[in-house]
């Protein structure tokens, strides 16, 4: 059991991420999936926003949450989702899978807060079948060596973790993600809010491939 528990952050995440799924985020969320098929994991499903776009073609999303409130909302929303989905405890650097278990590996908002980026992705690479993708939707470090950026750097170093239960928003996300193994196949940079100098604006959308191993002759 992962037995982790921030219910200050938990409470703030529920109503904050309802808000901030009315002003943009869920349609990120259903650009997101789109097109997935087979077996799902999703890493990191909070309170289970996440589950309501899931395509029909997926048959099952197996849903990750450390945190006990957010695990417990998740839950709710599985009850009402349009694809099977299940709900468990555990952390992204130690997934509750068997090797090569899923077509697909979901993260959204998440990599940024995993106390190990690369564990993490070493993990979801695990339960990935060769040839699986890895669907990404996260907030990440400005492009160029900016007041943002520096502004990250700073907050990441002092406040931000602390009141954001983890949370950093200088990491270089993509770069971990190919430093993984896997290919990155579609990539878009984008603020979000659009107009927005937040630290946590600087945001990207993609997927990657996990590489299938060539055969030696």
């Amino acid at each position: 059991m992962a037995t982790v528990s921030h219910p200050v952050f938990a409470r703030v995440y529920e109503r904050l991420s309802v808000a901030m799924d009315r002003a943009g985020t869920a349609a990120f969320r259903r650009e997101l999936v789109a097109g997935l098929s087979g077996r799902v994991i999703e890493i990191g499903a909070g309170n289970g926003l996440m589950f309501a776009h899931y395509p029909p073609g997926v048959t099952q999303v197996y849903a990750v949450e450390p945190e006990r409130r957010l695990r417990a909302a998740a839950e709710r929303a599985a009850s009402t989702a349009p694809v099977p989905v299940t709900v468990v405890d555990g952390l992204a650097e130690a997934l509750p899978a068997g090797d090569g278990e899923f077509d697909a590996a979901v993260v959204a908002l998440v990599l940024c807060t995993v106390p190990d980026q690369a564990s993490a992705l070493a993990e979801i690479s695990r339960v990935l079948r060769p040839g699986g993708e890895v669907r990404f939707f996260e907030h990440v470090a400005a492009e160029g060596a900016g007041g943002l950026h520096r502004a990250q750097r700073l907050l990441d170093a002092t406040l931000w973790p602390k009141l954001f239960a983890g949370c950093h928003t200088n990491r270089d996300t993509v770069a971990a993600i190919g430093a993984a193994g896997f290919e990155v196949q579609q990539l878009r940079r984008f603020r979000f809010p659009a107009t927005s100098n937040s630290p946590s604006s600087p945001c990207v959308l993609g997927r990657a491939i996990r590489p299938i191993p060539v055969v030696q002759r």
